[in-house]
């Protein structure tokens, strides 16, 4: 009983092999024939057989793999042509055979350049159209080489961004997600050196050609840039394409994972501060605006907003010392002028509604609006500043009115009127 099992054990397996090389040999002779669909319908026959194939059975299916998708339109099918031909590597790399590695390598590199050069020329289209389906285009070029030559992540990064550019926020989230998962940095060495010629900056694949360039006498002055790391740059645009997908949650946690790597970024913290503003959480703005502030205190935006937060929430002195706290450090910062002014005015609310329930008391609302109007001589010069910073903004000069009307300071009233009038 046992040797007949063992017979058709041994016939069974005799039949595969035997349909494997029949359906290799059907696909090796389509390709040969240009017949690349029936080459693809016997390469999906073999498929179901090749994982008992061997060693050499295996690296031939992915060589006629790639080549009949190579062959039948590389432009159409680039990335399953990187996908059959990365595979064929890798698989000769583990088991030591280098048979067709070599022009498998040849015919990669020459199809990355291809789609490399493409993608860059649907770039330049964009760049030009600013058409979003332009650059995604282009981000999908990017993508291919990366499909065909997994090690180039730079182009990854590139496809990422483009995507972005192009509103395709899933696929650029994708990509950035991809490059996080990769630990991809971007840091790199950059060789550059000046034509002999023109005088104008050469880039250089590495520093053999570089130097082989000086040597011609074709080029002079190399040197070698760092280029710096992208990671924080990654974390905040995945966090950008979940905020433009309003999935703000997710974003603010990818922020959170950035900041935890990036503990002093000062970008990742605004870009969390803003966060949280749109989401309405004016509390937790205020206070990663001030967070903010300890990284970057010569910053005077910062100031100005944490003032208009203050304002909004009533601490008018607060608010002040801010919006000053921003016009010493920007001295022609005509929005932080105008705003003390309108935290002083504010002050004068509760005297005004005061004013309005003694009508008929004339002794103390004459002793109400002798305060209200010290108030207004308080905040004139910032507001008198704010205009000479911004002579056209409306919004100041008809406040100018309200106060010269107010403070009976006609010759000044006359004169803001005209300019009024000439801008309305």
């Amino acid at each position: 009983m046992k040797k007949q099992l063992i017979f058709l054990s041994a016939f069974l397996i005799s039949m595969t092999v035997f349909g494997q090389k029949n359906e290799l040999k059907t696909a090796e002779k389509a390709i040969k024939n240009s017949d690349f669909s029936s080459a693809m319908a016997a390469i999906n026959q073999a498929e179901s057989l090749i994982g008992s194939a061997d060693q050499k059975l295996k690296a031939k299916y992915y060589y006629l793999k790639g080549m009949a998708l190579y062959q039948a339109g590389a432009n159409s099918n680039v990335e399953e042509v990187g996908d059959a031909f990365n595979e064929l590597l890798t698989y000769e790399q583990e088991s030591n055979k280098f048979k067709y590695s070599n022009e498998i390598k040849e015919l990669i590199n020459t199809l990355v350049q291809n789609t490399a050069a493409n993608a860059s020329k649907s770039y330049e289209t964009a760049v030009q159209s600013k058409l979003p389906e332009d650059y995604v285009k282009a981000a999908d070029g990017f993508s291919q080489v990366y499909a065909l030559s997994p090690t180039d992540t730079t182009f990854l990064d590139n496809a990422a961004l483009v995507y972005f550019m192009g509103q395709d926020y899933e696929k650029s989230k994708e990509a950035y997600q991809k490059l996080l998962d990769l630990n991809y940095t971007g840091i790199s060495t950059v060789f550059i050196a000046n034509n002999k010629e023109n005088g104008e900056e050469v880039v250089y694949p590495s520093k053999k050609a570089m130097d082989l360039q000086v040597k011609l006498g074709m080029a002079e002055n190399p040197r070698e840039e760092i280029k710096e790391s992208r990671r924080e740059m990654i974390f905040k645009n995945l966090a950008q394409n979940y905020a433009m997908l309003e999935d703000s949650e997710k974003a603010l946690e990818i922020i959170a994972a950035g900041r935890e790597e990036f503990p002093t970024s000062y970008s990742l913290l605004i870009d969390e501060a803003n966060m949280y503003y749109k989401a309405g959480d004016n509390d937790k703005f205020k206070e990663k605006l001030e967070e903010a502030i300890s990284l970057n205190p010569t910053e005077p935006t910062l100031y100005y907003n944490v003032g208009v937060m203050n304002m909004s929430q009533g601490n008018l002195d607060e608010a002040i010392k801010s919006f000053e706290k921003a016009v010493e450090l920007k001295p022609d910062y005509g929005d932080a002028y105008n705003n003390i002014g309108a935290a002083i005015i504010e002050k004068a609310t509760p005297i005004i509604d005061e004013m309005n329930k003694s009508l008929s008391d004339f002794d103390k609302y004459d002793s109400l609006q002798k305060q209200q109007f010290e108030i207004y001589k308080e905040a004139l010069p910032y507001y008198e500043k704010a205009y000479e910073i911004n002579s056209e903004s409306l919004s100041v000069i008809q406040t100018l009115m309200g106060l010269y009307e107010n403070l009976e300071m006609t010759d000044k009233l006359n004169e803001i009127k005209a300019v009024y009038e000439k801008l309305n």
